[in-house]
């Protein structure tokens, strides 16, 4: 066995314990810091629509694919993925009772690559050059071993609170040393088109339940509507009204399971004006009516608590 081999024969192993410990139960387990959850399936769930806020998910053990436009995305123990702007896909996962899927998810830090940006000197200077909101890659010894670190103080509350946020930010140091820094880079500039899309995608999750229309949307992002057409759908490979439908919809799901709203008052919170409407787009896109969809994810997940920020996730799988 090489000596890459070793040490990342080693990390996994040891991630695998830290997670089994630290998620008894299926679904998301929030932490003592705030952005990270851990996750845990005992069961494959077949390719299904899911939101993720901008994070870095690692999957330690078992293994997902994303779907996004005509794009495939693994992520398993040899990748991290880079969800670099809210994204609506879906996703599949694959797993077992023998071999649980196993995961960490953390939120990006904008004011920290912010502030890293700033202080640390590159060897090469970044190229600002993304395009899609979403990438997937290798995973090397130095961010395995942080991941590792952070899940080991992620055991006491004490240290999580005294060690947590640097090993975090150390965690997002090593991000920006990969080919992914692009990515996150792009989605933050003012100066490409994936940053300025970025600008619209913060519009439509503030104020998802107002009236929004394209030209609103464009002129957000300082671009024409042909433009800013084609760079939305560069970016997120849907248009800009299906993206704010598929947004409306997930904050909608969310309202449902976790506040106990109604579809019909779900459904007026998030801009819908005719409640058919909204329980017909909502079975065409989760396969369920909304009291269907309820009660199958009720009784599969455990919900984020309402008093976490939830300004773009949803109930995921």
């Amino acid at each position: 066995m090489s000596n890459s081999e070793c040490w990342y024969a080693h990390d996994r192993d040891k991630t695998i314990a830290l997670l089994s410990s630290q998620t008894r139960s299926e679904g998301f387990t929030l932490t003592a810091l705030d952005g990270v959850k851990l996750m845990r399936w005992n069961r494959s769930i077949p390719r299904s629509p899911v939101f993720y806020e901008p994070s870095i998910v690692f999957v330690c053990q078992g293994r997902k694919i994303g779907y996004l436009g005509g794009e495939v995305y693994q992520y398993n123990p040899q990748q991290f993925l880079i969800l670099s702007v809210p994204l609506p896909f879906e996703s599949e996962t694959i797993a077992s009772m023998e071999e649980p899927l196993l995961a960490i998810s953390i939120r990006i830090n904008l004011a920290m690559i912010s502030e890293l940006l700033l202080s640390v000197e590159h060897d090469t200077p970044l190229k600002i050059n993304g395009k899609s909101g979403i990438t997937s890659t290798p995973l090397d010894a130095r961010l395995s071993n942080a991941v590792v670190r952070l899940l080991e103080c992620l055991q006491s509350k004490t240290e999580a609170t005294v060690l947590g946020q640097a090993i975090i930010r150390e965690i997002h140091y090593r991000i920006l040393q990969t080919s992914q820094a692009s990515a996150i880079l792009a989605a933050h500039s003012t100066h490409n088109n994936m940053g300025k899309i970025s600008k619209a995608l913060r519009l439509i999750h503030s104020e998802y339940d107002k009236e929004l229309n394209v030209d609103k949307l464009a002129s957000e992002s300082t671009m024409s509507v042909p433009s800013f057409h084609a760079a939305f759908r560069d970016v997120t490979a849907t248009s800009p009204i299906q993206y704010l439908k598929m947004t409306r919809l997930h904050k909608a799901r969310l309202l449902m399971v976790q506040d106990g709203l109604s579809a019909t008052l779900a459904a007026s919170k998030v801009g819908y004006e005719s409640a058919s409407q909204f329980s017909r787009e909502f079975k065409r896109m989760f396969g369920k009516s909304p009291m269907e969809e309820v009660s199958a994810v009720r009784s599969a997940l455990i919900t984020t608590p309402s008093d976490v920020d939830a300004r773009y996730v949803t109930v995921q799988q």
